[in-house]
């Protein structure tokens, strides 16, 4: 289960870039770093994650996540029976699938970026019925010097809409 929390926690997080004329760098040291290959990484460290969970290969989202990582979802309305069936899961329930829908992306130096957007989780509920639960999101990214790999390090989510 530890594995499936960090799952979830990176769900928020690694998303794909829909809107790429807002990404930007906060870096001083912008020749150094190549921001279009930087957030291609982030974008195929998304797809990586998002393709696990679908294959419910659910042993392989911790490689997309720091061991040190925190994340914090929602815990309120929709989202507590999700929490709930994934603690205690049926023979029904199956997460199904997650949409990342990023907003925002900056790289602030060669190896932190973070992200701001909403995603949507989509699953099979104890009674067999598909249910889609939203979230916003703002998760910060690390790169794993070993790998080379953007890893979800720190994401707070959120039922609130953005308005």
């Amino acid at each position: 289960m530890r594995y499936f929390t960090i799952f979830l926690l990176a769900i928020a997080i690694i998303s794909c870039n829909e809107n790429g004329d807002k990404l930007q760098s906060n870096s001083n040291n912008r020749e150094a770093i190549d921001i279009q290959k930087e957030l291609e990484s982030i974008e195929d460290t998304r797809a990586g994650f998002e393709l696990a969970i679908k294959e419910k290969r659910y042993g392989d989202l911790k490689k997309f996540a720091t061991a040190d990582l925190i994340s914090l979802t929602p815990i309120c309305g929709e989202w507590e029976e999700y929490k709930t069936l994934r603690a205690n899961p049926n023979d029904l329930f199956s997460y199904d699938s997650l949409v990342m829908r990023p907003e925002e992306t900056i790289i602030v130096s060669d190896s932190v970026a973070y992200d701001f957007g909403t995603s949507s989780v989509y699953y099979t509920n104890g009674e067999g019925k598909p249910v889609v639960i939203s979230d916003t999101f703002l998760a910060i990214l690390k790169k794993d010097k070993n790998d080379g790999m953007w890893k979800l390090h720190r994401e707070v989510a959120t039922s609130n809409k953005k308005e």
